[in-house]
């Protein structure tokens, strides 16, 4: 008898588990909260005939040659899509009209960090040396997840990790702002570390994710974050299965220490044999199964780590072209003299120029988009007066509107929309814990971390997701969504198979 799988959301991780779990003969069912978009945090919404998008600045697996981009060829994502390759992923200012330009190129980045430093040639040769080596690696992520793999998988894998085990052991705890203090040349020291990835992140992931985009297996796709969830959302209905939105999950329905189906926020019940949650992690475990099957290292999850700081995006509709060169993660303008917002210094205004996309606009006018760090506290205490919280938004984009006339004169009067969305926006829209758009942060402390996808003391459940495959992002939660299918095929004693549309 078919086996039937409710799953909790439709993000890209609850999607993926739901692709696969068709493929594989089960009878999957998908409980979005969302009225009507699938994707979760890898989304794009609609101001004033602009486009804001909140998630992907390069898609890693978009170009062939890892096993990424086999994933999303499985889950009908990469098919016909155009992707966009930027010769720069980002740029910094600083004092004196000195430019930082990261090239997505190495050769070139490597000279022309020479060129700004040359007394750093060592520190800087070294770098490079090391991203070459990472960018040469093919064999991540496995086909298998680590719960399935039998004895000769696990020493093929071993086997063919050892060079990139060896990179990782000795740069994997380094973080990026720490690499940064070993640049003599103070702009270097000032400029590395706002090179679009957060610098508490690990030199080491640093390294592989410049790899994968210098071989043009990580650009941009056009249409943005919204139409790749879209495609894998045909993708599941294309194999037969059945998403009901505005239908947020309340309770985990469960008889014996076993998981039966799912209660909604409606009161209505549905019953299965699996349940997988893809949904935020605290909220399931917590609340959805009220904390009853958790142990000390859970517990301490939640409690300990850190999550990704949560973003303000304010996004921009502009009427006017712009030359500026593209770029993956924008460009960091110098301000004239720092200013605050939401509580947080800035020297620096990153700003993203979306005319590469002509989706996200009008004919001859631009998105542009600003995100910023911000923090979880101010926004919750901000939020409990809704007045309040609405000026202190308006007054954010008013103020970034001001400063963006020093990159680009004239450029106030020109704004024909701005919005902004705040850690509370996406608390509120996709349930995510603190706001957080990638889980728990990827530090030098947690990288390579694992999580167990079940919960101790509880049968038929399984989580997919950000909050047991970090660092989070879109690869990680398509591959999520792939292994939990593998573990529940390898659990029912079945080979776990796969199609491309």
């Amino acid at each position: 008898m078919q086996k039937s799988i409710i799953i909790i959301g439709a993000g890209i991780a609850g999607l993926s588990a739901a692709c696969y779990g068709q493929m594989n003969g089960y009878r999957t069912k998908i409980f979005e909260m969302d009225n009507a978009r699938p994707g979760g945090l890898c989304t794009t919404w609609k101001r004033k005939g602009y486009k804001v998008d909140a998630c992907i600045e390069y898609w890693m697996g978009s170009g062939p040659g890892t096993n990424f981009y086999h994933f999303w060829e499985e889950l009908g994502a990469v098919q016909g899509r155009t992707i966009i390759h930027h010769e720069e992923w980002a740029r910094v200012e600083g004092a004196g009209g000195r430019v930082f330009i990261f090239y997505t190129d190495m050769e070139r980045l490597e000279q022309h960090m020479k060129e700004l430093a040359p007394e750093d040639k060592d520190v800087i040769e070294e770098l490079f040396e090391a991203t070459r080596a990472c960018a040469r690696f093919k064999g991540i992520p496995p086909e298998k997840a680590p719960e399935v793999m039998g004895l000769r998988d696990g020493l093929k894998m071993m086997f063919t990790m050892f060079p990139y085990s060896r990179l990782m052991k000795k740069w994997g705890r380094i973080s990026i702002q720490d690499f940064a203090q070993r640049f003599k040349n103070p702009f270097l020291r000032e400029a590395f570390p706002l090179n679009g990835f957060p610098p508490f992140l690990s030199i080491f992931a640093w390294m592989t994710s410049v790899g994968m985009i210098q071989q043009k297996q990580a650009g941009y796709p056009v249409g943005g974050s919204l139409e790749i969830a879209r495609a894998i959302q045909q993708r599941y209905l294309d194999l037969g299965g059945e998403i009901h939105y505005k239908s947020p999950v309340t309770k985990i329905l469960v008889e014996n220490d076993q998981t039966v189906g799912v209660r909604l926020a409606d009161g209505t019940e549905h019953r299965s044999d699996i349940v997988i949650s893809a949904a935020d992690g605290r909220t399931t475990i917590f609340d959805m199964l009220d904390g009853k099957y958790v142990n000390d290292k859970i517990k301490g999850y939640y409690d300990n780590l850190p999550t990704m700081p949560p973003l303000i995006y304010i996004g921009l509709g502009v009427a006017r072209s712009f030359d500026e060169p593209y770029s993956v993660f924008g460009t960091y303008y110098r301000l004239d003299e720092p200013v605050t917002i939401a509580g947080q210094e800035l020297k620096q205004l990153p700003v993203h120029i979306y005319s590469f996309d002509p989706t996200l606009a009008p004919a001859g006018k631009t998105a542009l988009r600003v995100k910023l760090d911000s923090d979880y506290e101010y926004w919750k205490k901000l939020r409990e007066d809704p007045d309040r919280y609405k000026a202190e938004k308006e007054q954010i984009a008013d103020k970034v509107i001001a400063l963006l006339d020093q990159c680009f004169p004239g450029l106030p009067d020109q704004v024909e929309m701005h919005d902004v969305a705040t850690p509370m926006t996406f608390e509120r829209y996709t349930g995510n814990w603190r706001g957080s758009y990638m889980g728990w942060a990827s530090t030098t402390e947690t990288l390579g971390m694992r999580m167990s996808k079940t919960l101790p003391g509880l049968g038929n459940f399984y989580m997919a997701g950000q909050w047991v495959d970090p660092p989070g992002g879109t690869p990680g939660a398509a591959m999520s969504g792939r292994y939990v299918t593998q573990i529940i095929c390898k659990q029912d004693k079945k080979p776990f198979v796969t199609s491309t549309p």
